[in-house]
């Protein structure tokens, strides 16, 4: 499975950008794709996952009610909305997925394939 990321950027505080993530190869075997971030000097954080089937969807306490999570079957892509962005919300933000269920889904560790990351940048 082959993911490729994009939608990063620069933005203020307060505004808004939308990640997506492109899956391709074999994708039969995703059952669940995520979100995690890592910002300078810090280690990769979770951000939000969501069930590749049912749609069941899971976030950081960071992020909740922020940020949304969503997934298009048909494009094998999932997309991740930011709202009311932070400077603490600078990091270079990775997705991933994995074939397991929903078991330790926080956990980067439990996934099986990573994108190449895309910076995201709010300023103060």
């Amino acid at each position: 499975v082959q993911l490729q990321a994009s939608g990063g950027g620069l933005v203020r505080a307060g505004g808004s950008l939308r990640l997506s993530c492109a899956a391709s190869g074999r994708t039969f075997t995703v059952n669940n794709m995520g979100w995690f971030r890592q910002a300078p000097g810090k280690e990769r954080d979770f951000v939000a996952a969501v069930s590749w089937s049912g749609g069941r969807t899971y976030y950081a306490d960071s992020v909740k009610g922020r940020f949304t999570i969503s997934r298009d079957n048909v494009k094998n892509t999932v997309y991740l909305q930011m709202n009311s962005l932070k400077p603490e919300d600078t990091a270079v933000y990775y997705c991933a997925a994995r074939s397991g269920d929903s078991y330790a889904i926080r956990s980067g560790a439990s996934y099986d394939y990573w994108g190449q990351g895309t910076q995201v940048t709010v300023s103060s």
